[in-house]
């Protein structure tokens, strides 16, 4: 989620600046689809309160920012391919990924930790979806900017596809190298004794796996919610 963070962050300030932009305008739901709070909450709940100095920031997320900066900046048409990207493929498995997350991570059903799958403002996903969608076959473009957006659609998805990858090849070293609970700045669980493998208490008291026993389900989860969202724009570029 740490990458996702700072993906949001610059793609939600190029909305913001460009929210006013002829083309993106009629795609502008701060309320319903911005990220940026939700993530802040999550990162909270599994960095501490020192968050910001902890997440990493790694290149192939470097890259997706400095995409939506050169974006925002040259041709803020082009952030309808990349809104289109990461909200509605988020919000096409949210709730499903949520409830896995929750059950893997024996994470309290009050949604702590998981905060990004949740669209509180959004009653329902199906509808909202085809409400998207029919703006943006109304979008007034000229058919070369209609083409650029195609165009940077399969950018879009080559740069989650990067994102996934680099994922699978840290959470793999990470499990190679070292214990999950020693990774840096990732927050352990309060009670967490000497042995890795020993169960923790949440700060409610209830006996929780170790960071160690849950690598693997946290691994699954977040490779499925970069599956969701990289098949959402596969589907789209086709």
């Amino acid at each position: 989620m740490a990458s996702l963070y700072h993906v949001y962050v610059a793609l939600e300030e190029e909305i913001e600046r460009n929210k006013d932009n002829p083309v993106y305008a009629p795609l502008y739901f701060p309320e319903e689809l911005h990220r940026k709070a939700a993530l802040e909450r999550d990162m909270a709940f599994w960095y501490g309160p020192r968050w910001q100095e902890a997440i990493p920031y790694t290149q192939a997320t470097r890259r997706y920012v400095q995409r939506l900066q050169e974006v925002g900046r040259e041709e803020p048409e082009l952030l309808v391919a990349h809104a289109y990207t990461r909200y509605l493929g988020d919000l096409s498995g949210g709730q499903v990924l949520k409830k896995i997350a929750q059950k893997a991570l024996d994470l309290p059903a009050s949604g702590e930790g998981v905060d990004f799958f949740s669209f509180p403002s959004i009653a329902s996903a199906t509808k909202f979806k085809q409400l998207y969608r029919s703006r943006m076959n109304t979008l007034e473009m000229t058919p070369e900017v209609r083409q650029r957006v195609l165009e940077e659609a399969k950018t879009a998805f080559l740069l989650n596809i990067q994102l996934f990858e680099e994922l699978q090849e840290l959470l793999g070293r990470d499990a190679e190298d070292r214990s999950p609970s020693q990774a840096p700045g990732l927050r352990r669980r309060v009670g967490s004794g000497a042995q890795d493998s020993a169960p923790t208490e949440t700060p409610r008291g209830k006996p929780q796996p170790s960071l160690l026993s849950q690598a693997p389900l946290l691994r699954w989860v977040l490779t499925l919610s970069f599956l969701v969202a990289t098949v959402a724009v596969g589907l789209y570029v086709m």
